[in-house]
């Protein structure tokens, strides 16, 4: 298991995950980073909130990252 860090970049600021969680492979983190962002873009809808250039960073421990989900990649059209 490796553990990930979900920091949430938006309108310019990072915010840091404290906890991380863990998962077997990355695209398992991937899959809960693209679940995250659409909740985060569902409260940004639901306030008229802009969305574009927001992103989850998924950070392994030692800082780096590993990918990022453009929150508006989560969305899908059709």
């Amino acid at each position: 298991m490796q553990k990930y860090f979900f920091h949430i970049r938006q309108d310019g600021v990072l915010t840091e995950d404290p906890d991380g969680s863990e998962f077997t492979t990355l695209d398992e983190a991937h899959d809960y980073a693209v679940s995250s962002a659409r909740e985060i873009l569902a409260n940004k809808v639901k306030n008229g909130k802009i969305i574009d250039g927001d992103s989850l960073e998924v950070v392994r421990p030692d800082g780096s990252v590993a990918l990022t989900v453009p929150l508006k990649s989560a969305l899908k059209f059709d």
